[in-house]
C-alpha cells in the first residue's frame, strides 16, 4: 500500500470512529497512525522470511508509541487502535476487517500452544480497554469485549463478553459494534442477580411482617 492511501485510508476510520478527531491533520498525531503503518511494512518483510529486518522494525515502533505489533500477525483493513499504549498483538493473531482495540488491550498466547498460539478476531469486533484475549480461539465476527475482562474460550457472532475469566452474557445478531462505540453500558447478570435477590428478601420480610 502507497502512503497516501494509507492516510486516506486511516482519515477515514479514525473520523468514523473517534469524536475528538476535528481536522484531518490530526491523523499524523494517532500513536496507532504510526504503529499500523510500521506494521505493515514489517508485515512484508516477514512475508519475504526477513524475520530479523521485519522485528526491528516492530521493536522500533513498540518503543516509540507503546503499541507493540509482531511482524508475523495479520491484520485486515480498517484497523484502529484507540489511544494505543499498552496494546499487545502476539505473532499469530489474526484480525478481520474493521476491528476496534482501546489502549492496555492484550492478544497473547497461554505459554502453551504449539504454533497458532494467539487469538483470531473475526470482523467487527470491537475490545475494550484492558481486555485480555488468550490463547488460539476465535472471537466471532461483531463481538464486543468489556473493559478489563479476561477471555480464555471462543466466543460466538455478536456476543457481549465481561469478567474474569469472561463469559457471555448477551448475543444479539443486530449489534454492529464499531456503530456502538460504548464500553460502559453493557449488561452485568451479577448485579441483576444480585439485585433479585434483594428484591426476594423485601418480599418475604414482608410476609413474614404480615403473619406476625
Amino acid at each position: 500500500m502507497r502512503f497516501r492511501d494509507y492516510v486516506k485510508e486511516m482519515t477515514a476510520v479514525i473520523r468514523d470512529r473517534d469524536p475528538a478527531m476535528k481536522d484531518d491533520k490530526e491523523v499524523y498525531l494517532y500513536p496507532c497512525f504510526w504503529a499500523i503503518w510500521k506494521y505493515r511494512k514489517a508485515h512484508e518483510l516477514y512475508l519475504k522470511g526477513k524475520f530479523y529486518r521485519a522485528r526491528k522494525i516492530s521493536q522500533r515502533a513498540a518503543r516509540k508509541w507503546g503499541i507493540e505489533i509482531h511482524p508475523g500477525a495479520t491484520i485486515g483493513k480498517g484497523f484502529f487502535i484507540d489511544h494505543g499504549h499498552g496494546v499487545v498483538i502476539g505473532e499469530t493473531t489474526i484480525i478481520g476487517d474493521n476491528c476496534t482495540l482501546y489502549q492496555g488491550v492484550t492478544l497473547g498466547g497461554t505459554g502453551k500452544e504449539k504454533g497458532k498460539r494467539h487469538p483470531t478476531l473475526e470482523d467487527n469486533v470491537l475490545v475494550s480497554t484492558g481486555a485480555k484475549i488468550l490463547g488460539s480461539f476465535t472471537i466471532g465476527a461483531g463481538s464486543k469485549i468489556g473493559a478489563g475482562s479476561v477471555v480464555l474460550s471462543e466466543v460466538p457472532p455478536h456476543a457481549t463478553v465481561i469478567g474474569i475469566p469472561g463469559r457471555v452474557v448477551k448475543i444479539d445478531d443486530t449489534v454492529l459494534p464499531n456503530k456502538e462505540l460504548d464500553q460502559v453500558h453493557i449488561p452485568d447478570p451479577v448485579l441483576r442477580d444480585i439485585n433479585a435477590l434483594s428484591e426476594r428478601v423485601q418480599e418475604l420480610k414482608r410476609l413474614v411482617e404480615n403473619t406476625r
